[in-house]
């Protein structure tokens, strides 16, 4: 005959902090998570890669702006640009959420461009 052994009952939490108390573990949890994150985003090597996502040509992006191809082209290609530029060119190319990440003493922050544009433009 087979012993019961009662288990006892553990809350999630709790359980959670026993298996994060492990030595490693917190450290791989994070590298596990970052891991997903990296998987998760595309990295827009140059705006040519937002308008390819939202499956434009040049020519579809210019109409939206109401400015000749040659300008979408140029534009991609810029190092350095104006904000409100950049905010045309994604409001066209129909991004909705425009955010920014940068990385300050290893904390990330993330910047809400559509709130930049107003007190640009404001």
């Amino acid at each position: 005959m087979k012993k019961m052994v009662r288990k006892t009952f553990r809350k999630g939490n709790d359980r959670l902090d026993h298996i994060l108390a492990k030595p490693g573990m917190t450290e791989r949890v994070a590298e596990i998570r970052e891991a997903s994150a990296r998987e998760d985003r595309i990295y827009a090597l140059n705006l040519a890669t937002i308008r390819k996502a939202a499956e434009l040509t040049q020519d579809d992006l210019a109409q939206r702006l109401g400015i000749d191809q040659s300008v979408v082209s140029k534009t991609e290609r810029r190092e350095d640009m104006l904000l409100s530029t950049l905010m045309d060119y994604l409001s066209a190319a129909g991004v909705e959420d425009a955010k920014m990440v940068v990385h300050v003493n290893g904390r990330e922050i993330e910047l809400d461009l559509r709130s930049l544009q107003h007190h640009v433009r404001g």
